[in-house]
């Protein structure tokens, strides 16, 4: 399974399924890092350096360092999305879909309500 790092604003519920369903994930709170104004720079970098992808709805300053910042562990962007068991379940198939996670950037979207 993945080894995950979720950013300060990634929901604790969604954290909860993935590791329910088996993915290694540390959050920033774990860390000690939490309410420190950490940059998104050294999120990403925190993360590189322990193998970690992260985890975040912050889509927009992260799909700009995916862009700029090519050698990390993987970046996964979500859309906020209150059914959180929903969205570690879209993680965790898209997930399932990669070989490896170094590098990549990986999009999950809340569906569309109908």
């Amino acid at each position: 399974m993945a080894q995950l790092y979720g950013n300060e604003n990634f929901p604790l519920p969604v954290v909860e399924e993935l590791r329910r369903l088996g993915h290694d994930v540390l959050t920033i709170q774990e860390t000690g890092k939490a309410g420190q104004s950490v940059s998104d720079e050294a999120v990403l970098n925190f993360a590189a350096e322990r193998g970690r992808a992260v985890l975040t709805i912050n889509r927009k300053h992260f799909i700009r360092l995916h862009h700029a910042q090519l050698h990390h562990a993987g970046i996964i962007v979500c859309t906020f999305d209150p059914d959180f068991a929903g969205q570690a379940r879209r993680i965790h198939a898209a997930l399932e879909m990669q070989s490896q996670l170094s590098g990549q950037l990986i999009r999950i979207n809340r569906p569309l309500q109908g």
